[in-house]
């Protein structure tokens, strides 16, 4: 095998883990409650992977109509993780999320932020409106609880 042949051939491999990566970086998982969605945040944050995690959500959202809800849920996030980001940029990020959902008509609803993360942005003085919960649990908590109110005044 020629060594350029051989170069080809690993280039495409790195092109094909790559995908792989990009992809495990943003799953989008189906929830229990009816028309929402969870996608699970864990490890590093920088600006190109909350690119690629608003597109795969915006995507996902335009092939599935139904959703309504999509729940992002950063408990796997360390403080280590987001200390090399802005917060003014990490908040710009969660911004363009926020509105780019609202205007696909999902309600956008985040947990498990870091309580360092959450400080830091409020001493910033750093406006931003989002939906929050403590925990993925209580975002699914209140969601069947709004969801059986919605069924009871059906019937």
């Amino acid at each position: 095998m020629s060594q350029e042949l051989e170069i080809q051939e690993l280039k495409e491999q790195i092109k094909y883990y790559q995908g792989i990566i990009k992809n495990m970086a943003s799953p989008i998982i189906p929830s229990v409650v009816p028309s929402t969605i969870l996608v699970p945040i864990a490890g590093h944050m920088f600006k190109e992977r909350f690119d690629s995690i608003r597109t795969n959500t915006l995507a996902y959202i335009g092939k599935h109509r139904d959703t309504e809800k999509a729940i992002f849920d950063f408990t796997g996030v360390t403080v280590e993780d987001i200390q090399a980001f802005d917060y003014t940029e990490l908040t710009d990020e969660l911004y363009q999320l926020n509105n780019s959902l609202k205007l696909m008509g999902v309600r956008p609803i985040y947990v498990g932020f870091n309580p360092r993360f959450v400080r830091e942005i409020v001493q910033a003085g750093i406006q931003v409106e989002l939906e929050s919960h403590i925990s993925f649990r209580a975002a699914l908590q209140k969601l069947i609880k709004e969801n059986n109110r919605s069924l009871n005044t059906l019937g």
